[in-house]
């Protein structure tokens, strides 16, 4: 039977090339997004057009009814949610002293409560159903802290105790619940940086080259595949050698 997996934030960068890797291994793939629906629609025709079975939903993941909703379309058009990648996320770069209460909170919000939100909504059936897949999208920045990003930093290691703490709590429900930690990846989140940064970043990672969204979406599609199904609570970081 086919597996039916939702990918918040799925309409660019690494959510899209995992949507497009799943789409092509036979799943069927709720591409999520919030406010870019003109990159949704396009991505969802362009996987229509390969007949793939592909929905879009739209939902914001820090508000819990827009989720339960989405959650909600999901059920209706494949019955189940056998997967929750959790990509959803927002960066900021900015002085500690000069992060505001509210640049704070938003990261918060989006990057850990959001995640608590869309586990919250497709555990229940994945309990009773007795299988499920959950991995969560952190950074190496969760694991090693990013001088200007205190905040992205700090939630983005949240994204990895949340992950160790719910592997142990859903285990006997045969669920497990992984994190993948991405090096600096060539997305839209980084194109704020410059040539001189980008080519430091490279000198610095032992391949010599960034990262790419599909070589985070080949270890995402192995996590929800039955050959991960004795592996949770497990951090993997895709870096090239950047952190070891």
């Amino acid at each position: 039977m086919r597996k039916t997996v939702l990918i918040t934030g799925a309409s660019r960068g690494i959510g899209k090339a995992m949507a497009e890797l799943f789409a092509a291994n036979d799943y069927n793939v709720a591409i999520n997004y919030n406010k870019s629906e003109e990159e949704a629609e396009k991505l969802h025709r362009q996987l229509l057009d390969k007949k793939y079975n592909v929905i879009k939903v739209q939902g914001d993941v820090r508000n819990r009814s827009q989720v339960e909703n989405m959650v909600n379309t999901i059920y209706s058009r494949f019955g189940d949610v056998d997967v929750l990648v959790n990509n959803a996320g927002i960066a900021q770069q900015r002085l500690f002293t000069s992060i505001s209460e509210d640049d704070w909170d938003l990261m918060f919000d989006v990057n850990v409560k959001g995640m608590f939100n869309c586990c919250q909504s497709v555990l229940p059936k994945m309990i009773n159903n007795k299988q499920g897949k959950i991995i969560n999208i952190s950074s190496i920045w969760g694991l090693t802290g990013s001088s200007c990003e205190v905040h992205y930093s700090a939630s983005k290691a949240a994204v990895i105790g949340f992950t160790k703490a719910l592997a142990r709590e859903v285990g006997l429900s045969n669920i497990q619940v992984n994190c993948v930690a991405p090096g600096v990846i060539e997305t839209e989140m980084n194109l704020h940086l410059n040539t001189a940064t980008i080519e430091e970043l490279k000198s610095n990672t032992p391949l010599r080259v960034l990262g790419s969204g599909r070589d985070i979406a080949e270890v995402v599609i192995f996590l929800a595949s039955s050959r991960a199904n004795f592996i949770t609570g497990q951090v993997i970081s895709p870096n090239g050698g950047f952190v070891i």
